[in-house]
């Protein structure tokens, strides 16, 4: 089976999702697995760009999405004439974006079915662009099928009537874990404990609440905390860069960046009020590193089982529980990987595929458009 995996955003996690899935699918037996990514996306950039059989120019700014997303219907025929030199039997929408329907379009002209998988079944508060789950839920409405990375966000999508539905049915996934490149870990004093909370400064990343926990565990020596990210100036970020031990770095951080980040840490902290699930944790989990979060949304399905997991309630004790908890298996050092992150990459896969084979939505090499 011919199957193009494409996911058009610029930053974040969601280009790499992209890349790691179809480098897993090109693994399998009787499968040829191509990338679309956009032409802007940092990860194509970067140090060691993933393999892209077709890059799309998509936007560099507000103003370049405008008019990119104007034009849309008059470039369909030249996007469904590039898909189709590819001769892909299936699409797979790695997670939404804000141009996917172009996509959809061009691939429905050609007869191609679409899986869509969805990471967010609701925006979090203060995270997303303006329709951008209108325009998910368009997607998914146009589906063959539609995945979910968390039951949490599976339960979210029958509700919505977007998947598990006659005509389009839920598969049932997980989020690997994802690998960056560390370089070795800087020497730590014995005593000491070096926490990393990376990733949008938003509201419902609860980082009030570790403001909250770290002031009532009160000084540690030895304990340096990094909150590193970008998001808007809060009262909350200024609480924490008033707390001792807490250095607070509102900056977009480039891909290149992250393994240092997490080489530089030994555990990481999600504190967050609500989560359909984390890419952080499952960075996290691939650098071997422990990840202390709340029990909210899909992050108890996702960590679950794993020994490097420490899980607390959403409120400012719970989360200095489980931060007295990492003070004291601070003298052991970070641990290996328990899973291989390729691997996992290969079992989800292993999984998608056997779901998608059972919905029989593949086409026939003879019946594609040359």
């Amino acid at each position: 089976m011919r199957i193009l995996v494409w996911q058009w955003g610029r930053y974040g996690g969601a280009p790499r999702f992209a890349a790691a899935l179809a480098e897993a699918l090109r693994t399998m037996p009787g499968v040829e697995a191509m990338l679309s990514l956009s032409s802007h996306a940092e990860l194509l950039h970067g140090a060691a760009p993933p393999r892209c059989e077709l890059p799309v120019d998509t936007y560099d700014g507000p103003l370049s999405f405008v008019l990119r997303a104007a034009a849309a219907p008059f470039s369909v025929g030249v996007l469904a004439r590039r898909v189709a030199a590819l001769r892909p039997e299936l699409a797979i929408c790695a997670l939404p974006g804000m141009l996917d329907l172009l996509m959809v379009a061009a691939l429905r002209r050609l007869g191609v079915p679409v899986v869509v998988l969805v990471h967010d079944a609701d925006a979090h508060p203060g995270d997303g662009l303006p329709l951008q789950m209108w325009l998910q839920r368009r997607l998914c409405l146009r589906a063959a099928a539609v995945g979910a990375l968390t039951a949490h966000v599976g339960d979210r999508l029958r509700a919505q009537g977007l998947a598990g539905v006659p005509g389009r049915p839920l598969l049932h996934l997980s989020h690997p874990p994802v690998a960056f490149a560390m370089p070795p870990a800087a020497a730590r004093p014995e005593d000491g404990l070096r926490l990393l909370s990376f990733g949008r400064l938003l509201p419902y990343k609860g980082l009030d609440l570790l403001a909250d926990a770290l002031a009532r565990l009160g000084p540690r020596p030895g304990l340096a905390l990094r909150v590193v990210g970008s998001g808007p100036e809060t009262p909350t970020l200024a609480a924490l860069r008033a707390l001792p031990g807490v250095t607070v770095e509102n900056r977009w951080v480039p891909e290149d960046e992250i393994g240092v980040l997490l080489a530089w840490s030994d555990a990481l902290v999600l504190p967050y009020r609500e989560a359909s699930q984390s890419g952080v944790a499952a960075a996290a989990l691939a650098a071997g590193r422990r990840v202390l979060a709340t029990r909210v949304g899909g992050l108890a399905e996702q960590l679950a089982g794993d020994p490097r997991a420490i899980l607390c309630e959403p409120d400012a004790e719970s989360l200095a529980v489980g931060l007295r908890s990492l003070l004291e298996a601070a003298r052991e050092p970070p641990t290996a990987p328990v899973t291989d992150a390729r691997a996992a990459w290969r079992e989800m896969a292993a999984s998608l595929l056997q779901q998608i084979e059972g919905l029989n939505l593949g086409r026939p090499h003879e019946e594609m458009p040359r």
